[in-house]
């Protein structure tokens, strides 16, 4: 009897032991419905991934020709309003594109022109402003001994050397990567004329692209829509930029920094870069005064006073301005600023907005928000 209930407890231990769950069991899987669909779905995705990436790649490598062609598209939406006015007055194609282009190379060259005397200027004095940046920074003398003695430590063959500032070292980089190349020059000047001048025949062979005459019309309205828009959002944009060109030549010439001219245009142009504009002006303006100026705190004051002006100009002015029917995603322009300068340059940097604009409108047209039907 005991016999028999010892082995019926160990039946039952060891049954229990038997179908005890182990860490990585699994409860009754059961098999997805619909496998095929899955792995459709996953090719499907990794096709537009590989064409994503191949498309970025493209746009890189092409950069030498792409860059000017695209900027000389987006001056030529720029002007299309302009254009547009003038085929209605009956002025031929020709002259309005003659005249356009050169409007646009004198704008160009005035720029250069303003901004090329002072920047030469500056980097002549490179030695010297290098002297002056060690001299003005010697409060930061004691954080840049540790670092100079933390880097003999793990590099002892540069314990000789001392920690100085090749300042031509960093403005050629700088110079080159900012100043086009003769050859985008002459691209970009050449497809603008030509898209001046071929501005009409080309709207004609977007539109019969298509077949359906919804397809058509849908198209005429986004090329209209995409100059309405970026000339209207470029146009404000540039007399705000305007009186931010005029604030900060009135800065640098109250606060005793050279060259208020340039100063002023510098100011204009930079303030094109969202974010990044205005924090190159103040790192810059920064840098002249540690040289022009005496003390530290001298130099200070021009940055400090930009900073206000261009707090009020980018959290106040523009969105009261601009308002809400030119009103972007500041995430979506950062995004869009990082990505193009990125890929381009400073060159993408001046294009992002323009370009952001043109896929916005773009976006809207070919997927519109569907505003949902209340019952009646």
């Amino acid at each position: 009897m005991h016999a028999s209930l010892g082995l019926a407890n160990c039946d039952k231990r060891q049954n229990g032991r038997r179908t005890k769950r182990a860490p990585m069991a699994l409860d009754d899987p059961l098999p997805l419905p619909a496998q095929t669909q899955i792995w459709r779905i996953a090719a499907q995705a990794a096709t537009i991934g590989i064409f994503i990436i191949l498309f970025f790649v493209a746009l890189d490598l092409a950069r030498g020709i792409l860059l000017p062609s695209v900027s000389a598209f987006v001056v030529t939406m720029l002007l299309g309003p302009l254009s547009a006015k003038a085929d209605r007055h009956g002025v031929p194609q020709l002259a309005t594109a003659i005249v356009l282009w050169v409007l646009v190379i004198v704008v160009v060259y005035g720029l250069i022109v303003a901004l090329s005397t002072p920047v030469v200027a500056w980097v002549g004095k490179a030695p010297d402003i290098g002297a002056s940046f060690q001299q003005k920074l010697s409060l930061l003398e004691g954080p840049l001994r540790a670092l100079r003695d933390m880097r003999n430590a793990l590099l002892p063959a540069d314990a000789g050397k001392g920690l100085g500032i090749d300042l031509i070292a960093i403005v050629q980089p700088a110079v080159g990567i900012v100043t086009p190349a003769l050859s985008q020059m002459f691209i970009f000047f050449g497809v603008l004329f030509f898209m001046l001048l071929a501005r009409n025949h080309f709207r004609q062979l977007a539109v019969a692209f298509f077949r359906k005459r919804e397809s058509r019309l849908r198209m005429l309205k986004i090329m209209n829509d995409v100059e309405y828009n970026l000339t209207g959002y470029l146009s404000v944009v540039a007399v705000i930029n305007m009186g931010v060109g005029v604030g900060g030549g009135i800065i640098a010439w109250a606060t005793g920094l050279p060259d208020p001219l340039a100063w002023g245009v510098l100011a204009f142009v930079l303030n094109f870069i969202p974010y990044i504009g205005a924090l190159i002006m103040e790192i810059g303006m920064f840098l002249v005064g540690l040289v022009t100026f005496p003390s530290l705190t001298h130099a200070l004051i021009a940055p400090a006073a930009f900073i206000v002006m261009a707090v009020a100009e980018g959290h106040f002015i523009t969105p009261s301005v601009l308002g809400r029917k030119f009103t972007l995603s500041p995430l979506t322009v950062f995004f869009s600023l990082v990505f193009w300068t990125w890929l381009w340059g400073p060159i993408g940097a001046f294009l992002s907005v323009p370009l952001l604009i043109i896929a916005t409108v773009t976006a809207l047209h070919l997927f519109p928000k569907q505003v949902p039907e209340l019952p009646g």
